[in-house]
């Protein structure tokens, strides 16, 4: 009885001493809406229109008058906006 005792004692000093690890969560983006205004540095990404799974947007970079149409997946825009550090401008 007293080595389970003096093992469980060992247990409890042996993480006590440990560090509590705190990970730290990605904030998820809100959902992607039409006429939604992204910025970015140097850029900025407007929300055309929002499907199903597919999201239609342009890309303007620096004073661009005409940025192409682009077309891509949710989860891929949204891999990209959280990588380039992102923010919402106008909702």
């Amino acid at each position: 009885m007293d080595a389970i005792r003096s093992g469980q004692a060992e247990f409890f000093e042996y993480t006590s001493g440990l560090k509590k690890i705190i990970q730290k969560r990605p904030v998820p983006l809100p959902p992607f809406e039409t006429g939604q205004i992204w910025a970015m540095a140097g850029s900025q990404v407007h929300i055309r229109q929002v499907g199903k799974t597919l999201v239609h947007y342009k890309q303007y970079q620096g004073k661009t008058v005409r940025a192409p149409v682009s077309l891509t997946n949710k989860a891929a825009l949204e891999k990209y906006l959280i990588e380039q550090k992102a923010a919402l401008v106008q909702r």
